[in-house]
């Protein structure tokens, strides 16, 4: 999903990196008022997992493979503000040590799988356990997770297709359909990590509310 240099017009990456700026600002200053200093090794800790996770596909289908995002898990334990922060940073040091997605369209990639992907699997968490109860908290993980893979793949899509790269009706169902099945994965691990949490930490599970 990350989106290399030379695949989006001028426009769409500087107004992406506006937006993703605006964010990560809004985030910082958010975090330092909800996230006390105790909290901050395990934004590190986090980060540095879904970094480290992030080197690790797993298969999907006809030999596609996909990886971990991580935003759904970390706003999930964090916030959505950390989970902000969180992300950028690992997308950050993904781009300039393993040039993985282009340095021109990092404002992109953080617009959509730190901003897009962070806040929407916070909301679909805290909606689906608001009305499954907190005992399905799981359940709740797996969907957060799934849609953030896949509501992220939806603005890469439209991004692409707004900068004239590819048609929409082409880029859409393509991005949308491989993406509906890596969804699966992230939610699988994602809730793999949940239940180990709430094994061994459930308290961290009340730290994510914004």
């Amino acid at each position: 999903m990350h989106i290399p240099d030379g695949f989006l017009s001028g426009a769409t990456m500087a107004t992406t990196a506006v937006a993703s700026a605006a964010g990560l600002g809004v985030a910082v200053k958010m975090v330092s008022r909800r996230i006390g200093e105790r909290h901050v090794p395990l934004m590190g800790m986090m980060g540095a997992f879904i970094f480290a996770a992030q080197m690790l596909n797993f298969p999907v289908v006809g030999g596609a493979s996909g990886h971990l995002i991580g935003a759904a898990l970390a706003a999930i334990l964090l916030g959505p503000w950390a989970s902000i922060i969180i992300m950028s940073l690992v997308l950050i040091a993904q781009c300039l040590i393993f040039q993985d997605g282009g340095l021109l369209a990092l404002g992109a990639n953080i617009f959509n799988m730190s901003i897009i992907a962070g806040l929407g699997a916070y909301l679909i968490y805290r909606l689906l356990t608001k009305f499954l109860g907190e005992d399905r908290r799981l359940v709740a993980g797996f969907v957060a997770a799934w849609f953030s893979v896949v509501i992220a793949s939806v603005a890469a899509a439209l991004e692409l297709a707004i900068s004239g790269t590819v048609p929409l009706d082409a880029v859409l169902p393509a991005m949308v359909g491989w993406h509906t099945l890596i969804g699966i994965g992230e939610g699988l691990i994602t809730i793999a990590m949940l239940g180990l949490v709430r094994a061994v930490r459930k308290d961290l599970l009340q730290m994510g509310r914004a």
